[in-house]
């Protein structure tokens, strides 16, 4: 796990939130899907408890024609008494909402309404003269005879002729094929005068024996019918308040707007839609609900998805913190063992360079003790040669052992002569930067020719002049070059002293490169080929790299 978060600091945390995620988004779906499907069955039981509760009443309603056709069936004529009796003991009024009443509708030829109205009337004085929607066609004639409950509303059916409209015609050629209750399609009531009201009827034949004839002979006497409120026969069906937002519409066959009975619309389209057969009275109707549906996220869907996102960031958080941390613990590491390898590096060097210094200081020591003439001068020569030696270290140490500029060297070498004979010492050259064994090396070397230049050289003299000059001969070699000019005339029986063998054997061999040194009479004169390195070749270490 560890190796992943080092590979993949920022990928690994995002696929995890990822991952996480998504399985909220899932489960977040899963519940919102249970949610919606225990929804819909919901609503698609209360369609069928609707449905239902429209096919109970139907059939409620029909079994009381049937009684009401048994009853008028035994009499010739169905006359006031027994109609109002019968309807007495149904008690529409207080047990069946939506049914506007029973009324009763005589059967006749178109050359029986005369007659009918005069016997008609003297039962019922004030009886209105039939009324057709059409006034040609059929010779059949359904005036409506009776009605009860008796209001003035009902009274304004009174005369009404069923078979003058197509709609209830057909339904009672219906019922007469079949000798059953049966509905009409959607008319308007005609005991409505104020506002058209949708509706229906269910019409229940009712035949008498024929005077004189066999027993099984009998004619159509009439119908007794009950006429319905659409509307309020399909609230009074709807028993329970609805599971959510529902519109229900009832239709008279197919789904079409001419066909709608009764709607209790949502006021906007519904996402889901139920359909439902119901079967009223022997006629086929297609119930509908529509349900909205719920467009707000559930409490456990929303606790889910918040818990989820929050689970997802913290682990991401988590994860990313740790990738930080074994980024942090490798580079820690990392640099541990540069650290490690620094000081094993370091103490290398200090061994190496403190063998070369006492080589050195040994090697002085052995030159100067066969050169000297007493104790003096053997301490002051190597006293001076050391302190040669400790300037040119102290340039390294602030240089941190790294290149130092030659110019340095060369002004911390004769910082003796600067004040006495600043005026007779010259010194001119590009910038150049040399490696810590050159610089000692050649630190040293120009020691021996300021100190004997200011000892028996040109800096004796009061017109003598010593010039220190070099140029770059290619990329990694200074020629350097000593010159006295105006000092005392050079012996040629002069002795071989030490610094011409520190410079000629030491300083060569360490500079790796030959070096020219001449007594000629006008002052001695010393060329030196010194390394020229980089101040990077010498750097321990980059800098750590970054591992973010």
């Amino acid at each position: 796990m560890r190796g992943w978060l080092l590979r993949f600091p920022r990928a690994l945390p995002a696929a995890l939130f990822l991952i996480i995620a998504s399985i909220t988004f899932l489960s977040v779906y899963g519940i919102e899907k249970t949610a919606q499907e225990r929804s819909r069955g919901e609503v698609r039981e209360y369609a069928r408890s609707i449905a239902s509760a429209l096919d109970r009443r139907g059939n409620s309603f029909s079994s009381y024609l049937r009684a009401g056709a048994a009853l008028f069936s035994t009499t010739q004529e169905v006359d006031p008494r027994t109609f109002y009796q019968f309807v007495d003991e149904l008690r529409l009024d207080q047990h069946y909402r939506g049914a506007e009443g029973i009324g009763w509708a005589t059967a006749l030829e178109s050359d029986e309404v005369d007659t009918f109205l005069q016997r008609v009337r003297l039962r019922q004085p004030g009886f209105p003269d039939i009324r057709r929607v059409a006034q040609e066609g059929d010779d059949r004639v359904a005036p409506v005879t009776y009605f009860s409950p008796d209001t003035s509303r009902n009274r304004q059916a009174l005369g009404f002729d069923m078979y003058s409209e197509p709609v209830r015609a057909a339904a009672m050629d219906e019922a007469k094929r079949t000798v059953l209750p049966t509905a009409s399609g959607k008319i308007i009531l005609a005991n409505e005068s104020v506002a058209e009201t949708p509706g229906f009827v269910i019409f229940m034949p009712v035949y008498k024996p024929v005077p004189g004839s066999a027993a099984q002979a009998r004619e159509l006497a009439g119908f007794v019918f009950s006429a319905f409120d659409a509307g309020k026969f399909l609230d009074a069906a709807i028993e329970r308040a609805p599971p959510g937002d529902l519109g229900v519409r009832l239709y008279d066959g197919a789904e079409q707007d001419a066909n709608l009975v009764v709607s209790r619309s949502l006021g906007a389209a519904g996402t889901d839609r139920f359909e439902q057969p119901v079967k009223i009275a022997n006629r086929e109707f297609v119930l509908i609900v529509d349900s909205t549906g719920s467009k707000a996220m559930g409490t456990l869907s929303m606790v889910t998805l918040v818990a989820g996102l929050a689970l997802a960031s913290m682990l991401m958080l988590v994860l990313r913190l740790l990738a930080s941390q074994a980024i942090e613990d490798r580079a820690r590491l990392v640099f541990f063992e540069e650290q490690h390898s620094i000081r094993n590096t370091l103490s290398r060097e200090l061994n190496h360079r403190v063998k070369n210094a006492l080589a050195n200081v040994l090697s002085i020591l052995s030159l100067t003790r066969r050169r000297a003439s007493d104790l003096d001068n053997f301490a002051d020569s190597l006293e001076g040669r050391i302190q040669a030696l400790s300037a040119t270290h102290d340039l390294l140490a602030e240089a941190e052992w790294g290149t130092v500029p030659m110019r340095a060297v060369i002004q911390a070498e004769t910082q003796h002569l600067v004040e006495e004979h600043s005026a007779n010492l010259v010194v001119e050259g590009p910038p150049v930067q040399l490696a810590p064994n050159d610089a000692l090396s050649f630190g040293l070397a120009i020691h021996e020719l300021a100190t004997n230049a200011a000892t028996f050289g040109a800096l004796s003299a009061a017109n003598g002049t010593a010039r220190i000059s070099w140029h770059l001969s290619g990329d990694e070699l200074a020629v350097v070059e000593w010159i006295e000019e105006g000092g005392p005339v050079v012996s040629e029986t002069r002795k071989r002293g030490f610094g011409t063998e520190l410079i000629q054997k030491i300083v060569a061999h360490e500079l790796k490169n030959r070096v020219e040194l001449e007594f000629p009479p006008t002052g001695v004169r010393c060329v030196m080929r010194v390394p020229v390195r980089m101040r990077g070749d010498f750097k321990i270490r980059e800098a750590r790299p970054s591992f973010e």
